[in-house]
């Protein structure tokens, strides 16, 4: 009887001790689930600070950018201006005669090679052809610019000071049968256009004032 209650006794306690080994077992299992869980937050949130670097460093190069592209605008309007102010500067030493002659030869003149830019004046009432009794004469002052050869042709105009002018289509040196007729001079004088002259390049408008040749 008493080898049966041992033996009753030993099973139990093998049981007691099969119970609490498993409870450990679970328990164990159960915290390393929970610290995986917890893991994983911590891996997102490395993941979304990595994002929000990237943005912000993102943001700095637009703005970086942004601020190139302003600065290099404001270089070129600043240079622009700068060389505009050199180049009113470059002609401010002639009078506006002198300008105008050159920019009108360099715009409407046959040739530009020319060694000499011969400027004549002729007032209102004069002829425009001084060679026929028939002719019409001038209803305005105009100028008369040639070079100092034919071949060079020659242009003659009045000035309305506002940038544009009248030009007359008439030769340096009249050829043909006369008297030609009043006519035929009326309708070159009807015949007249208006141009509008352009500022050209100061370099060789400077050049064209050089060599003026006045009357």
């Amino acid at each position: 009887m008493k080898k049966i209650l041992l033996s009753m006794a030993i099973l139990f306690t093998t049981a007691l001790l099969l119970m609490a080994c498993s409870d450990d077992a679970n328990q164990n299992g159960s915290s390393d689930t929970t610290d995986t869980s917890e893991d994983v937050p911590a891996s997102q949130s490395e993941t979304g600070d990595d994002t929000e670097e990237s943005d912000q460093t993102d943001q700095k190069e637009d703005v970086s950018e942004s601020v190139s592209d302003s600065e290099i605008d404001d270089s070129d309007e600043i240079f622009s201006k700068e060389k505009e102010s050199e180049e009113g500067k470059a002609l401010s030493k002639y009078t506006s005669e002198e300008i105008e002659y050159a920019r009108v030869w360099l715009q409407l003149g046959e040739n530009q090679d020319i060694s000499e830019l011969n400027i004549e004046r002729i007032p209102a009432g004069e002829p425009l052809n001084p060679d026929d009794k028939t002719s019409a004469n001038y209803p305005e002052d105009v100028i008369q610019l040639a070079g100092s050869r034919l071949v060079d042709g020659s242009v003659t105009y009045s000035s309305n000071g506002d940038g544009t002018i009248n030009e007359y289509n008439v030769p340096l040196r009249w050829d043909g049968k006369y008297p030609a007729g009043e006519d035929f001079y009326k309708e070159i004088i009807e015949g007249t256009k208006q141009v509008s002259i352009a500022p050209g390049d100061d370099e060789k408008v400077e050049e064209l004032i050089k060599i003026l040749n006045m009357d």
